[in-house]
């Protein structure tokens, strides 16, 4: 494909023009059989290795002609929205452990161009003889240095060595890597887009929790009104009991860590992002992969355990070349670790201007999705039509296989409720109410 059909595509998903990272992409895959891309998340890296593997796509094919592995769930399903959102055409199926593996047999039985995954799962459909790689001749690793932490090693080698068609790598990472494994060790050509990220703009605070720690947080969170933020706590009980402690001082949350559910982590997850909530209480599991651009503010309510966890959960904020903040707390007997250095800023608590705030959205689950053959759009006209909501009123909705959520003006969700109550999206009977 060429440039001309990738503006287009870039035009469909809501942008006006290409970033430098994306151009120098496009570039490298056309001249480079393996290319290194070294960019945190939010700097646009999601859309340049897709228009990459489109750059080198057969329009016409019912090939699989690349497949991409990620370390995380969420991340799969962030790659399969913003590769649908381009519109291009081109049959995407994403695979990933908590999801059916009936529907994901039958996805890939229709012959998919693009197939996104985890590395386990991939591995599963090979040995399940769902998934043929002999053929394909692309490979994309997103967050490879995650891929690595995160213990896939045996599997990227496993898959690599499937693919015995394999002509191109690009592998996509947050960290500069220095030594690669044996089975994608190569020479690559490298787009180091982490140059441009030395210098960002966070600006960063000292907070005083000399009395209560949690009512400071409280507080903070409060003076940051309807502003996105992530607080970062270092265990997944203490998330979840920050989480519970705030919704007892009324400040509306929801949490977030590798021990969930798969369902809870994707509902968190979409309440975050569609202002249901605006703060989301995690692990540093919410510190790579999680495409939320919009968040302002990142709060350390535990110090983080390394420089690295560090740096990666300021990472979540000034992203897209915007501006962000980041709180480190602070008391009588707290001693920063060596690798903070102590911001100039300080910030007392009690000199906070505050209001309590509720957020402006809540969401409502619906029991249908993709696979009963609802849509956006549907939604959209179900709420007009028979919730009487304006366009304005109707937030961001997401479809799942067999779920789907939408948020809608918190004010107004009880009378919604009460108007759709008895009704039926295309003519199927649902369950509606509250997301929990």
């Amino acid at each position: 494909m060429n440039k001309k059909q990738l503006q287009s595509f870039l035009r469909n998903a809501g942008h006006s023009e290409m970033m430098p990272i994306q151009e120098d992409s496009i570039d490298a895959i056309n001249n480079f059989d393996n290319v290194i891309l070294y960019s945190k998340t939010g700097s646009g890296k999601t859309l340049a290795f897709l228009f990459s593997i489109l750059a080198k796509m057969e329009e016409e094919s019912d090939a699989l002609q690349a497949i991409i592995l990620a370390p995380t769930r969420e991340l799969c399903l962030q790659i399969e929205d913003v590769f649908r959102s381009l519109k291009s055409g081109q049959k995407v199926t994403v695979c990933y452990g908590g999801h059916s593996v009936k529907t994901e047999e039958n996805s890939l039985s229709q012959s998919p161009n693009l197939v996104v995954g985890t590395p386990g799962r991939i591995v599963d459909h090979i040995h399940r003889r769902n998934l043929d790689l002999r053929a394909c001749p692309m490979l994309i690793i997103d967050e490879f240095d995650k891929c690595l932490e995160f213990g896939f090693s045996e599997e990227m080698g496993f898959i690599s060595e499937r693919m015995r068609g394999l002509q191109q790598r690009m592998l996509v990472s947050a960290t500069r890597m220095d030594e690669i494994p044996e089975y994608l060790n190569t020479d690559y050509h490298t787009i180091d887009a982490l140059k441009d990220n030395d210098e960002i703009a966070i600006t960063e605070h000292l907070v005083d929790s000399s009395n209560n720690i949690l009512q400071s947080l409280a507080t903070l969170l409060e003076s940051f009104e309807n502003e996105k933020a992530i607080v970062f706590c270092n265990y997944r009980e203490v998330s979840e009991d920050v989480s519970g402690r705030l919704k007892d001082l009324g400040v509306t949350s929801v949490f977030y860590h590798g021990g969930l559910e798969q369902v809870d982590r994707e509902r968190a997850l979409i309440k975050f992002r569609n202002g249901s909530s605006n703060v989301l209480v995690c692990t540093d599991l919410g510190s790579r992969g999680l495409d939320i651009p919009e968040i302002n503010h990142i709060v350390h309510y535990q110090y983080p355990n390394s420089l690295e966890a560090f740096t990666h959960r300021k990472g979540r904020t000034a992203r897209m070349s915007a501006t962000g903040h980041s709180y480190l707390f602070y008391g009588e007997e707290t001693q920063l670790p060596e690798y903070i250095e102590e911001p100039s800023s300080r910030i007392k608590v009690k000199d906070l201007n505050t209001d309590h705030v509720i957020p402006e959205w809540t969401t409502i689950y619906f029991s249908a999705g993709k696979k009963d053959k609802v849509n956006k759009i549907d939604f959209v006209g179900f709420l007009s039509k028979k919730g009487m909501l304006n366009k304005g009123e109707i937030g961001l909705i997401t479809v799942q296989d067999r779920i789907s959520f939408v948020a809608i003006k918190r004010d107004l969700a009880d009378d919604v409720l009460k108007r759709i109550r008895n009704e039926k999206v295309k003519g199927k009977k649902l369950k509606m109410e509250i997301a929990r």
